[in-house]
Order: C-alpha cells, then structure tokens, then sequence
C-alpha cells in the first residue's frame, strides 16, 4: 500500500480508537511497518486535526524526517517490530480498564479463552519506565517477544498485529479482558483460570482464528 493510502489508515484508526473509547484526548499512537522503517503519529496532536502529511516516516536507525516530529512513544513502536517479525501494526492507548489493570502491575490471566488472541495463556504487564525512554523501549521487547499485546505498568497498554485493523481489534479485546478481570478480581482474588492444558488446546486453534478481519 503507498505511503498517502497508509497514512489515511493511520488517521482512521486513530479516530475509531477514539469513538471506541479505548483513548483519550491526544494520548495513545499508532504506526505501521512501512520500507526500512515505520510511519507513525506525531507528537501531540489531536486526532481529529490530523492530516496525512504529518504522519512521520522513521527509519530503522530511528532517523526521521526533517521538519516532523513524531510520538514521543517512536522508540517502543520500534521495538515491537524487532521482537514481532510478522507484526506490521501497533496501537497503543491508555484505555481505562487495561491501565487500571497495569497499576496494580498484574497480568491478565486466563480468565476466558480470549486470551489465547494475544498468542498466549496470559497478557503479561511491563515492568514500569519513564514514556519515551529507551528503558521502557527495553521492556516492551522482552515482554513482546512472548506476546501480541501487553500492559505497561502506570501506563497503558500495546497491540500489534499483521494489519492495523487486527491491531485496532485486539486492543479492544485485551480492554474487554481487563474490564472482566477487574470485575471477577472484585469478588474473588485470585480469580478461576483455565488451565494451561486447555489454553494449549485453544491457542493451536487460534492460529487461524480472526483471519476474516482484514485491513
């Protein structure tokens, strides 16, 4: 897909994220694997005043284009792409029930066969640091390595996926987890999981679950 095309999608996702509820006001960004590198959202800039020529190209080396300025978060979206070869989208966000979830610096268990969609049998939490630091950065690859989506602790949490769409998808996923989470955590700690018997059973059908979502 050319450049003009991607960057529109961008936009589009950004404003559904927004009508989803899954962000707030200028938070939260989203890029997509673009060339040697990656086009993403800039800095602080409302969604809904974005336009296609402001969506900035950063390269590998994590160069970016003169006279742009791009999220704060570039370095982390960076590092999901190096742990997640087949991922070709990220969207980040600091949904309500996913960040609650990361304040008490807890996984998502698993609660429902849902969490299978994050390729695993629970959608682990980063470990906190400073937003757009390279020690964050750090934490987002490790925990991605293992994983499609994840909480930041205090923070928020990452999607990825091989399109944006399904990255938009999955994010709304892991805030309908945590919602449930938050609520059976109310009643009963720690609450009843599958096992990882049947979770291995579920993720093996999840490797073609979804594949009707296309961009």
């Amino acid at each position: 897909m050319e450049r003009k095309l991607l960057s529109k999608k961008i936009i589009d996702v950004c404003l559904e994220m927004t009508r989803l509820g899954l962000n707030q006001g200028t938070a939260g960004n989203v890029s997509v694997r673009y060339n040697d590198g990656m086009l993403i959202t800039p800095t602080g800039t409302p969604y809904e005043n974005l336009t296609e020529s402001q969506i900035v190209f950063i390269d590998k080396d994590g160069n970016y284009e003169a006279g742009k300025v791009p999220s704060s978060e570039w370095r982390f979206h960076r590092a999901v792409y190096q742990a997640r070869p087949t991922a070709n989208a990220v969207v980040h966000n600091h949904a309500i029930y996913s960040t609650a979830v990361s304040i008490l610096n807890r996984p998502i268990p698993a609660i429902h066969y849902m969490v299978a969609a994050a390729g695993g049998s629970s959608i682990p939490c980063a470990p906190y640091a400073t937003f757009g630091s390279k020690p964050l950065s750090e934490n987002v690859f490790q925990c991605m390595k293992t994983s499609k989506a994840i909480l930041l602790q205090h923070h928020g949490m990452i999607a990825s996926e091989v399109t944006l769409d399904k990255a938009l998808w999955l994010a709304q996923e892991v805030e309908v987890l945590a919602h449930l989470y938050l609520k059976t955590l109310s009643i009963q700690d720690p609450v009843p999981v599958l096992s990882e018997e049947e979770m291995t059973i579920v993720l093996e059908k999840f490797k073609t679950y979804g594949s009707s979502i296309e961009e």
